[in-house]
């Protein structure tokens, strides 16, 4: 019989849901102290978590027959899930079961952003004040909404805003235009419209391409008196820039329910009048945790009895399961998909695998792998290894793993991202037995590890190109630690620029703005 562990509290539909099952022993860990509970992790099959138990390297040691975890929730920041992976832990999580909870969370800062009822409320109940000509608001029939994101969350926002007569701009450059486009919203590519919007609200994973995605500059650029929400992702929008543009009024308004840092109880933008700020109530709604409760117990009884692992966000890497040469270019197509993704700026239209060598025979394996790091920067916890395939094409992905001819490698592999107007090409191999490379970008010869922070470089091959590289980068004081130079036969060179530091967009932005750059783009591995 398979133990089950509940570590932390779910709603009870959950517990009587899996304390019906006769095939399965279940022990309610709920109120056992923390340093207590993992003396009993041992005894655990299978453990749901939520945010109060930290699943790090401690609580993975205890846990000696664990086999599979899942987080009641969508965030998996509390949990190792490298270290789950390496002791054969396949970790899931519940990532849309508070969707419509999140939604109506932001529509509830959206009409206060408008109304500013929440304040109004405070002034006539604790203070008891009868001043109706102070609470002026705006409507939102009419008004222009900008939506950063339009997954799940985004675009269900956009169906309800536009029922109270708004006009819906969405960003997101990973979808397809028709997402938006069929539902009466416009699509566009150019985030400066969204930046001239009425509203704005953000409803995007976060990533080194969205932290810090409005700051001053982007904040300079709206109109005076803007509306801004996120019930997102705490540092979306800068914090600090957030704080100015509400002081000096730009902002007129600002909803948020999430921090960088929580709890957020002693932040600053909470002493502002123009903020509404709620503790990360995004999921807390009772029809949410039910469903939360729900979905964690029929993943934990699948995940018990070995039927399937929903909402799987890795791939047990078992060593000893496989022929020792395989685990090193399970990892490296990982990498070199996420890198070619990192790379691409348009939507991808297919996936294709080439595989070479010995390494064929895992042909279909890799494909999976090469999925999940190629869609993972756009759909975040909403792919992994068991539902890869079927995102894929749901999304209408085109995909495919191809065996090759060798090509003068022992094994390799190269993985090619196709969207509407171009393909990014990345060619990997491993030497000797764990040494990963990438020897090839889009038919430019290389050879450099793929970890790291790196400037993907290509220009016009002529005399000051390297020079130029290096004024922009010390001039921002970025110390560069490695520069790969590959060449073409027809006047173009490809640099791939390892440095110390992050590379911020304005960087970037000077880098594309020489005369001798074709494209520039930064990646991190």
């Amino acid at each position: 019989m398979k133990t089950v562990i509940v570590c932390d509290a779910i709603h009870p539909v959950g517990f009587e849901l899996l304390n019906a099952q006769k095939d399965l022993r279940i022990i309610d860990a709920v109120n056992t102290p923390k340093d207590e509970l993992l003396n009993i992790m041992h005894e655990a099959d299978v453990a749901i978590t939520r945010s109060s138990t930290d699943c790090d390297a401690k609580f993975i040691s205890a846990c000696k027959n664990l086999k599979a975890l899942v987080r009641a929730g969508v965030g998996v920041d509390n949990v190792d899930i490298e270290g789950c992976s390496k002791k054969g832990i396949i970790v899931m999580n519940v990532p849309t079961a508070n969707t419509i909870a999140a939604v109506e969370m932001t529509m509830c800062h959206l009409l206060n952003s408008a109304r500013k009822y929440i304040n109004s409320v405070n002034d006539l109940q604790q203070n008891r004040t009868w001043k109706r000509e102070k609470w002026y608001g705006n409507e939102l029939y009419g008004k222009t909404l900008g939506i950063i994101g339009f997954g799940n969350i985004g675009s269900r926002v956009a169906v309800r805003s536009l029922a109270f007569g708004m006009k819906v701009i969405a960003y997101d450059p990973y979808i397809d235009s028709n997402k938006a486009t069929d539902i009466g919203a416009t699509y566009t590519t150019n985030f400066d419209d969204i930046l001239a919007c009425d509203f704005i609200t953000i409803h995007t994973p976060k990533n080194k391409e969205t932290i810090n995605m409005i700051s001053t500059e982007q904040i300079a650029k709206m109109k005076d008196g803007v509306r801004l929400i996120n019930c997102a992702r705490g540092g979306l929008y800068n914090e600090d820039a957030l704080l100015d543009g509400l002081k000096s009024g730009k902002i007129a308004y600002a909803g948020i329910d999430v921090f960088v840092k929580e709890p957020g109880n002693n932040h600053p933008l909470l002493d502002l009048e123009n903020v509404s700020a709620t503790p990360h109530l995004g999921a807390n709604t009772f029809e949410s945790q039910k469903n939360i409760a729900i979905a964690a117990a029929e993943q934990a009884m699948s995940a018990a009895r070995g039927i399937c692992y929903p909402n799987a966000l890795n791939l047990p890497i078992k060593t000893e399961d496989l022929p020792p040469f395989v685990a090193p270019y399970i990892e490296l197509i990982s990498k070199i998909s996420y890198f070619a993704a990192q790379l691409n700026k348009r939507p991808i239209k297919a996936i294709r695998v080439e595989v070479e060598g010995g390494i064929s025979d895992y042909a279909n394996s890799m494909l999976t792998f090469a999925i999940v790091g190629s869609l993972k920067e756009t759909l975040g916890d909403t792919i992994n290894y068991v539902n890869a395939k079927f995102v894929a094409q749901d999304k209408g992905v085109d995909i495919s793993a191809t065996v090759v001819p060798e090509s003068g490698y022992k094994n390799k592999l190269t993985v090619k991202l196709i969207s509407d107007k171009d393909v990014v090409s990345i060619s990997g191999t491993v030497f000797g037995e764990t040494e990963q490379r990438i020897v090839n970008i889009n038919g430019f010869k290389t050879d450099f590890k793929p970890k790291g922070r790196m400037i993907v470089f290509k220009n016009r091959d002529v005399p000051g190109v390297i020079s130029s590289i290096s004024s922009i980068l010390a001039e921002a004081k970025i110390n560069i630690a490695d520069f790969r130079l590959g060449r073409d036969e027809n006047g173009f060179a490809l640099a791939v620029i390892l440095v110390d530091d992050d590379i911020q967009k304005e960087i970037l932005a000077k880098l594309n703005a020489l005369d001798t750059c074709v494209w520039a783009e930064y990646a991190v591995l």
